[in-house]
């Protein structure tokens, strides 16, 4: 849903050109491709982790929400839509289930990474 209003924003708020118009367009189609190769109920592919898709959201989302202030357009008046939305997608991107940067990560080895001296590996030592 997310992706398909970042898509459809440069004509809803008249952007007209430039980075204004092209980043929105941009981030909403990884969105979308995050959205079908995630493994989440919804993906088809499930190609890479929740995880992986919430770190890119909040990344991307705080690319999107500077942009009027990193290329200079906030000045145009088209900057609120971008803000707003770049700021709505990196709270989603910290506060999704199996988000990076909320839950406690899940570890290979049952004790973590302290149990790695306990396997008989030759360069273990």
């Amino acid at each position: 849903m997310i992706a398909l209003t970042l898509m459809a924003s440069p004509w809803l708020f008249g952007f007209d050109r430039g980075a204004a118009f092209f980043l929105p367009l941009i981030f909403g189609w990884l969105q979308l491709i995050m959205a079908i190769f995630s493994r989440n109920k919804f993906g088809f592919m499930k190609a890479f982790p929740v995880s992986m898709h919430c770190f890119l959201d909040v990344v991307g989302g705080f690319i999107l929400a500077t942009s009027p202030f990193l290329y200079g357009y906030y000045a145009t008046g088209v900057f609120l839509p971008q803000l707003l939305l770049g700021s709505l997608v990196v709270f989603l991107g910290i506060f999704t289930k199996k988000s990076p940067l909320t839950d406690e990560p899940q570890h290979v080895f049952r004790d973590g990474l302290a149990s790695i001296a306990d396997i008989d590996e030759p360069m273990a030592n």
